[in-house]
């Protein structure tokens, strides 16, 4: 175990010698978005259900920017991190399992099948992994509608998951979509999975509801103790309502001194955020990790929003569970499909950014990096889509990325694009919480 710290623990110390034997890993993996309709043929409007009515021409075996995953990326996916990575510590898992079509084009029982395969083929090549789950918006019908209460998909879903959460966290998660447990079954370490899609934007059941399903109020709570205990942590989570933002704010900005690191999905992209404190010192830092589908948005104003398939390996310090590294594979869709799928290193975080590890202020100094050099910054944008959009990040770009990065609060964020000089519509347009629907966080010991 570690000695007690002060509240400035996040900014920790890079240590030369610090023995590999302190590291741990894990893989955390998101979006992966299953379209079982997907089949290579000749009729490009045939191809796939989530194509949103685009002609998909050149689809191949593992998939199509304009199509969500077929089962054969999924399955790759999978088994390339049994052969990377066989053993993890554990395993995160950010939801977004379904495909991007239409509510009437799917049902309960559809989104709970493909949930239910999609656990299955995780368990079938990592049993005995311990895997920390979470619900994206996709993981419900209708899409993005997850209720504060109790209903059949929380249940079903925590019945598929019963081999990965303790009995208590099956009643919670039943409740709200949400648990806590001891990370590893090891004393004064613990996970927090929150469901916060109850606070996104699109959905409409928690409109009204100023803290849905108490959840707010229970992570308080977790997170007071937490701090008594003098524990640390790491989390997850979406695009949330600006009144729920602001609460997710403040409490980062209360307990920030236990906050070891956050990681989450939803955007598809390879990104990052930054918190800081009121004196201006970074505090915490949000990991955006790849999606595995390579579907192309269809979100207004973004002219070629597709990715290439991503997976992540994040290296840990044991004692505390402050971020070391990371390390991103990725696909490349397009010689996959005209010659074999081969998983590959993309880049690993302290290589690509000649930085030490991947604390906050090493965080803040790639930041910094990216806004002030060219290099980087192009660097940064070529991995964001994970090497499948290669042109020039320009100034109104630039702006763009950085500002998201730099501020997740709303209006800090429209100010550092006036300040950035930025168009409001420029061509990638971003909003500052670019967070995935699922939400953990991991404790240190005490």
């Amino acid at each position: 175990m570690f000695a007690i710290r002060t509240s400035h623990v996040l900014c920790f110390i890079f240590s030369c010698s610090q023995s590999l034997a302190s590291l741990g890993n894990f893989w955390h993996i998101t979006d992966l978005h299953w379209d079982p309709t997907y089949k290579v043929t000749d009729n490009p409007e045939q191809v796939c259900a989530s194509n949103g009515a685009r002609p998909v021409t050149n689809a191949g075996k593992f998939g199509d920017y304009l199509c969500d995953s077929p089962w054969d990326l999924i399955n790759s996916s999978i088994y390339a991190m049994k052969d990377i990575l066989p053993d993890p510590d554990f395993i995160v898992w950010t939801g977004d399992d379904t495909p991007h079509v239409p509510n009437e084009q799917l049902s309960e029982e559809e989104v709970l099948s493909i949930i239910g395969n999609l656990t299955h083929i995780i368990k079938l090549v990592f049993p005995g992994t311990k895997v920390y789950s979470a619900l994206g918006n996709h993981d419900y019908h209708p899409k993005s509608q997850l209720p504060p209460e109790q209903n059949n998909i929380y249940a079903r879903t925590a019945q598929l998951w019963q081999d990965w959460l303790e009995p208590e966290s099956r009643l919670t998660f039943r409740t709200g979509g949400y648990y806590t447990e001891e990370l590893l079954n090891r004393t004064g370490y613990r996970v927090l999975v929150l469901n916060t899609n109850l606070y996104y934007d699109q959905n409409k059941l928690t409109e009204s509801v100023e803290d849905p399903a108490g959840q707010f109020s229970w992570a308080n709570q977790i997170l007071t103790s937490a701090a008594r205990n003098n524990e640390k942590k790491k989390r997850n989570k979406p695009w949330f309502r600006s009144n729920f933002n602001r609460r997710y704010l403040e409490l980062i900005q209360r307990h920030h001194g236990v906050i070891a690191g956050q990681f989450f999905g939803h955007h598809h992209t390879d990104s990052f955020r930054m918190f800081y404190s009121s004196n201006g010192s970074p505090t915490s830092v949000m990991f955006l990790t790849p999606g595995v589908t390579p579907w192309k948005t269809t979100l207004p104003g973004v002219t070629d929003g597709a990715n290439n398939p991503g997976i992540r390996v994040f290296e840990y310090d044991t004692s505390t569970l402050l971020v070391q590294d990371m390390v991103t594979y990725y696909l490349n869709l397009t010689r996959a499909n005209a010659a074999r799928g081969r998983w590959e290193k993309e880049y690993r975080l302290s290589e690509a950014f000649q930085v030490p590890d991947a604390s906050p202020s090493s965080m803040h100094r790639v930041l910094g990096r990216v806004a002030a050099d060219r290099c980087h910054l192009q660097r940064y944008y070529d991995y964001n889509s994970v090497s499948y959009d290669l042109s020039a990040c320009d100034a109104a770009c630039r702006a763009d990325h950085v500002c998201a990065i730099r501020e997740v609060d709303f209006a800090r964020y429209e100010r550092c694009l006036e300040r950035e000089g930025a168009a409001a519509l420029s061509h990638t347009p971003m909003t500052p919480l670019l967070l995935s629907a699922a939400f953990s966080l991991l404790l240190a010991s005490y």
